[in-house]
């Protein structure tokens, strides 16, 4: 359990920053934009969405069961969305640091 407090820390720290930055949702999407096949669900979800719906809460899950998955790398498709947006360097920092925890 100890290897995934870094990685719960931010997580809590990204749900922080997208309810600080006004992307956080009370209402959740219809089911069938949850269940897109898509990387990132780019069809169905804005990316603060599939953050806030997918990425945060099934980590969470893998945490729980202390069974984080290794070797993946989001942050690439977030600078790119968000590429002009500065707001967002914030909530980016902390996907970089979540993708170097979970390599």
């Amino acid at each position: 359990m100890a290897e995934t407090i870094p990685v719960l820390k931010l997580l809590i720290q990204a749900e922080e920053c997208l309810r600080k930055s006004g992307l956080w949702e009370t209402e959740q999407p219809d089911e069938e934009a949850l269940q897109s096949q898509q990387p990132f669900a780019l069809d169905t979800l804005l990316p603060q969405q599939w953050l806030q719906w997918i990425f945060i809460p099934k980590m969470r899950e893998m945490i729980e069961k202390e069974s984080v998955v290794q070797g993946f790398c989001i942050s690439p498709y977030f600078e790119e969305v968000w590429k002009s947006e500065s707001d967002k360097s914030e909530l980016i920092e902390l996907l970089h640091a979540i993708d170097r925890e979970c390599r």
